[in-house]
């Protein structure tokens, strides 16, 4: 029985992340978008980025967090094992050409991730605690014309979002932490979960007010330790960086880089593995980052959704590139290896003693807990919409368990749940998205047409 629940499970994800359902209709939807708003995502960046790091808040705004810790907030959710393991995983199966489809994804995402933000400020409302509420099952129930299908997808996308919370963005995530940790120091998985799970606890409780004060200030610094140690490693083998850029882009158009050392990589490899890690990292197109924009304290939604758009440019095209690249030029991307291991592997050679392998485990133990504070409140207003406010204090009480039963636990049948349900929960977000375009293009042109 467990058997053909496997097998089913898995049959499910690879058809839905497979290349003719969600990896086409992704790409589809942000290249639309992208050609609507007139590439407002390389037009306004720069605006964008000044808006986030240097105003990074507007003052009496009706909102519960800055515009700055809404970003963190949904940074917190997306800067994640994907950074270290998708970007590995994907070099390794489609060779250093992934690491250019990644970023192509990373473009055409931002104008996915901005529309999300937009349509989530624009149509949240606030509950009888005072804060604000809003995301895409309240933009598909409230924006879409025809009621019936907009309350059934935004119960759908709801559904779906308050399982993926407790699977990729609990269980799996804590799994992760105490895997590394005991294999890198021998810190029993007990201890780990126990760990961290208290100190989960002690931010969610508190609310997105707590999980906006402390992704503001954590989720900067474990980017910047990242960083700081890739950047360490590039610094030091300079001199391969214009081969591994060589490898990058002969390798996205004629697949020759190829994985364990093989040459003659089909092209279509570098393109599948790339788009879909992709994705997997910076979340563009699943709607989860809308539920943390809403939240922003701002009188325009199309101001936060400036913000928000960010949050894909510096997932994908600056951390996973900083991990890609130190695997490439380290050469560390053809030795057969795979997922975190590959990452420890290029670092271990790429920084002397053992400084390698530890930056990777302490970031990835970094990255996985900042997803579990972002995917606790994702999971919280999916419940609220679901069955009301009283369910909020369970739904965080039960939240903070599962963090300790997925650490001490095998769960690879979770991880493929898990997958399913970020694949299904990015379906009817992708149908509003689509149906709405029009509200974001008028949306869009009436700000800029009043802050020109």
């Amino acid at each position: 029985m467990l058997d053909a629940a496997d097998r089913f499970v898995h049959a499910a994800s690879g058809f839905i992340w497979g290349p003719f359902v969600l990896i086409p209709l992704l790409l589809a939807t942000g290249f639309y978008l992208t050609v609507r708003l007139r590439g407002l995502q390389f037009r306004k960046l720069w605006q964008s980025l000044w808006i986030a790091f240097v105003v990074r808040k507007e003052k009496d705004a009706e909102g519960d967090i800055s515009h700055f810790q809404a970003l963190m907030t949904a940074l917190a959710a997306t800067v994640g094992t994907g950074n270290i393991v998708g970007v590995a995983t994907a070099i390794a199966l489609g060779g250093p050409g992934a690491l250019f489809w990644m970023w192509m994804t990373g473009l055409v995402g931002m104008a996915t991730k901005y529309s999300e933000a937009l349509l989530s400020v624009r149509f949240r409302s606030t509950d009888s605690r005072g804060e604000q509420t809003g995301g895409p099952m309240y933009y598909l129930t409230e924006g879409i014309r025809w009621r019936p299908l907009g309350r059934t997808l935004g119960i759908a996308f709801a559904l779906f979002a308050a399982f993926a919370a407790f699977g990729i963005g609990n269980m799996v995530q804590s799994n992760s932490v105490a895997d590394a940790l005991n294999t890198s120091f021998g810190v029993p998985v007990w201890v780990s979960g126990l760990v961290i799970a208290i100190a989960a606890a002690a931010v969610i409780l508190g609310g997105i007010h707590s999980i906006g004060r402390f992704t503001g200030a954590f989720v900067p610094l474990m980017i910047l330790i990242y960083m700081a140690g890739c950047s360490v490693l590039l610094f030091i083998h300079r001199e391969h960086l214009p081969e591994a850029f060589r490898l990058i882009f002969e390798g996205a158009f004629s697949g020759t880089a190829a994985t364990g050392g093989f040459a003659g990589a089909a092209l279509a490899q570098g393109i599948r593995f790339g788009v879909a890690r992709g994705i997997f990292s910076n979340e563009s197109g699943l709607g989860s980052a809308g539920i943390a924009a809403a939240a922003a304290q701002t009188r325009e939604p199309v101001r936060q959704a400036l913000v928000s758009m960010t949050q894909t440019f510096i997932d994908t095209i600056v951390v996973c590139s900083f991990t890609g690249l130190a695997i490439i030029e380290s050469g560390a991307w053809s030795s057969g290896e795979n997922g975190v291991g590959l990452t420890q592997l290029a670092f271990r050679h790429g920084l002397p003693g053992q400084w390698g392998g530890w930056i990777v485990t302490i970031s990835l133990a970094l990255f996985a807990f900042s997803t579990i504070l972002g995917w606790s409140y994702y999971g919280e207003k999916s419940i609220e919409y679901l069955l009301g406010e009283w369910s909020i204090l369970p739904y965080r009480l039960v939240f903070i368990a599962a963090i300790y039963f997925g650490a001490v636990r095998s769960l690879s049948f979770v991880w493929t749940v898990s997958d399913v349900m970020n694949g299904l929960m990015a379906l009817p977000n992708l149908v509003g998205l689509l149906l709405l375009s029009g509200v974001i293009v008028a949306e869009t042109r009436g700000f800029f047409q009043r802050n020109p």
